[in-house]
């Protein structure tokens, strides 16, 4: 029986589980509520019950630190986003 390789990690950045609620924006749209599941320097992962979610956004990472996103996929309530405007410090330890 033959074993199957696992698939090549693609992510550039470690992600980092933190399953906190927040908010993203645009000029159009005022705060809407959502979870961010994962987070690395450079992207996240989302859950809103939102089906309206433009395909770029601010989100709300933490007091007075939010980045604007571009959505990079989406499968029902999830969605995963790369950061436009630079990396989300993640502190360690």
């Amino acid at each position: 029986m033959r074993s199957q390789a696992l698939p090549k990690e693609r992510r550039k950045q470690p992600r980092l589980v933190v399953n906190r609620t927040t908010t993203w924006r645009t000029e159009r749209v005022g705060p809407r509520q959502c979870l961010i599941t994962n987070i690395s320097a450079d992207g996240a992962r989302l859950f809103t019950e939102d089906a309206a979610v433009p395909e770029q956004f601010d989100l709300v990472i933490a007091e007075n630190v939010s980045r604007r996103c571009q959505v990079m996929w989406r499968l029902g309530g999830e969605i995963g986003v790369r950061f436009l405007d630079g990396l989300v410090p993640l502190g360690r330890g």
